[in-house]
């Protein structure tokens, strides 16, 4: 079997890299669980005092087993940090987390974070509004996109041009299957 769920949670705690190998691959493993468990366990970390488990909590709901099986019980727990959360890297990791999850439901919480005057916080609205626009694309997420296009920050700038043509090009590609007979 493997390691526990406290196990992984403290392994990763350890790891004061926010990067660190150590770090994502008890991550990976907690993620690849997808259970009730480790939902609960990541659920009570956002709720920590202290930010390196607000932080590992976030980054655990956001890939929380294969069909994201608590989606709907993640969205309003990263949602209520979104409104609620000081801290930038918490802020950075729920924006990156809605991107995973892919659910529109988190565009207010990502179009209110994407005019944050943290360049980190707006890369990750950046990098989240192209994954959450819905079909057709909201036309309130698109115009943050845009805005965030012409960030005076230039990786937010280019994480949200590209963002811009993907979507762009997603649209295009669903107009004109509607045009195709």
């Amino acid at each position: 079997m493997g390691a526990s769920v406290d196990d992984l949670i403290q392994a990763a705690l350890a790891d004061e890299d926010p990067d660190g190998p150590t770090r994502w691959q008890a991550i990976a493993d907690l993620q690849q669980r997808g259970d009730l468990e480790t939902f609960t366990a990541a659920r009570r970390l956002c709720a920590s005092a202290t930010v390196p488990e607000r932080v590992l909590g976030v980054d655990i709901l956001g890939e929380l087993g294969r069909d994201r099986p608590f989606a709907d019980k993640t969205i309003p727990v990263l949602r209520y940090l979104a409104a609620s959360e000081d801290d930038t890297r918490v802020l950075y990791s729920v924006l990156i987390a809605f991107g995973h999850l892919r659910d529109p439901r988190a565009l207010p919480s990502v179009i209110d974070l994407s005019t944050h005057p943290e360049a980190t916080v707006r890369y990750g609205a950046a990098y989240a509004l192209p994954n959450i626009l819905g079909h057709p694309a909201d036309p309130a997420g698109l115009a943050a996109l845009r805005r965030l296009a012409e960030d005076k920050d230039p990786d937010v700038a280019d994480w949200a041009s590209l963002g811009l043509t993907l979507a762009t090009a997603h649209m295009n590609t669903s107009r004109q299957q509607l045009l195709d007979p």
